[in-house]
């Protein structure tokens, strides 16, 4: 089948609808990433397999990064569609897809562009620094972008005597205001996968484990933050586990991470955090989960779903990510 012939068939068959049933996946996606000079960029939540396929599994800031400096003639970003969008940004000469144009995340949901627009007009003498997990449309909006990674270099850069306001994770943005001293103006979004930790669940959980150490990651909630032993990003938590003498941990953040985790530390015991909701015992983000082998596979040899960006408002988004990884 032609590539424009396989096009026309996605726009009025449907993507999902193309038969699979006897693909050899790992197969066909390593032919695909050879045939097509592709480079597959795999964030730390996506489903095990996907991990183990990828050229390269990291967090917001890593994957950022490769996707600025890649030769690859196409990204294949098996993540959520911000992360797609900062990629196509970076790379707008590049064709990038994403295996399901539907993983979003709630996080970017929270910060509607007129609504946070609107906010940021009324406080023209702040600098706006805007978490990664934000549409281009809130980028194109902000001074500096940054990840969980950076986040404290970032507003460690900025001029004591200019105000800020960051945006759009409360949670994230009040443990900087306690990490740095810094009293910043909060936009009031957050993560639905970090917010439904249950304390008690965890603190009992944590009596039934005393030598487990609780690690959480700075997009939960204050309470959670307050007993764990140590709070960092998704790359923060895997060098804490991998570095500390500790052989047991309660790991606070979407349990995707406890792949990688295992593999680094395979002697280690690592407990998902339970949550609120009696029937889950973990935190899933479902958006990073609708990627799958098959939609990996699919995107790749159609070239879609594509990620397009309007060119004046990509230049707009470039600046505060181009920022970014100058202060990085």
């Amino acid at each position: 089948m032609q590539l424009k012939q396989a096009k026309k068939e996605i726009q009025t068959k449907g993507f999902l609808d193309i038969p699979t049933s006897k693909i050899d996946y790992i197969k066909e996606i390593n032919r695909l990433r050879k045939e097509k000079n592709a480079v597959i960029l795999a964030h730390y939540y996506q489903i095990p397999e996907i991990q183990d396929i990828a050229d390269l599994v990291g967090d917001s800031l890593s994957l950022a990064q490769e996707a600025a400096k890649t030769d690859a003639d196409m990204i294949v970003f098996a993540g959520v569609h911000f992360m797609a969008e900062t990629a196509k940004i970076l790379n707008p000469s590049k064709t990038v897809v994403l295996p399901d144009l539907n993983a979003g995340c709630s996080l970017a949901d929270s910060a509607p562009k007129e609504e946070f627009e609107a906010f940021v007009k009324a406080h023209p003498d702040h600098i706006v620094v805007s978490y990664v997990n934000t549409s281009a449309d809130i980028k194109a909006l902000t001074d500096i972008v940054c990840t969980s990674s950076n986040a404290k270099k970032i507003i460690d850069s900025i001029p004591k005597d200019k105000p800020i306001i960051f945006a759009p994770d409360r949670n994230l943005g009040d443990w900087l205001i306690r990490q740095t001293g810094r009293d910043m103006l909060l936009w009031d979004g957050a993560c639905l996968v970090h917010e439904a930790f249950s304390i008690d669940k965890i603190l009992a959980l944590h009596r039934e484990n005393p030598n487990a150490e609780i690690i959480a990651h700075p997009e939960s909630q204050r309470h959670l933050l307050k007993v764990a032993k140590y709070v960092g990003s998704t790359s923060g938590l895997l060098n804490y586990v991998k570095e500390s003498p500790a052989k047991e941990f309660i790991v606070a953040t979407e349990v995707g991470i406890l792949h990688k985790m295992q593999q680094l530390v395979p002697e280690k015991v690592l407990i998902p955090a339970p949550v609120e909701d009696s029937t889950c015992s973990c935190s899933e983000c479902e958006f990073m989960k609708m990627n799958t082998m098959r939609k990996l596979y699919l995107c790749m040899q159609y070239e879609q779903p594509a990620i397009e960006i309007d060119e004046k408002l990509r230049l707009k988004a470039l600046k505060s990510i181009e920022r970014m990884l100058e202060i990085s």
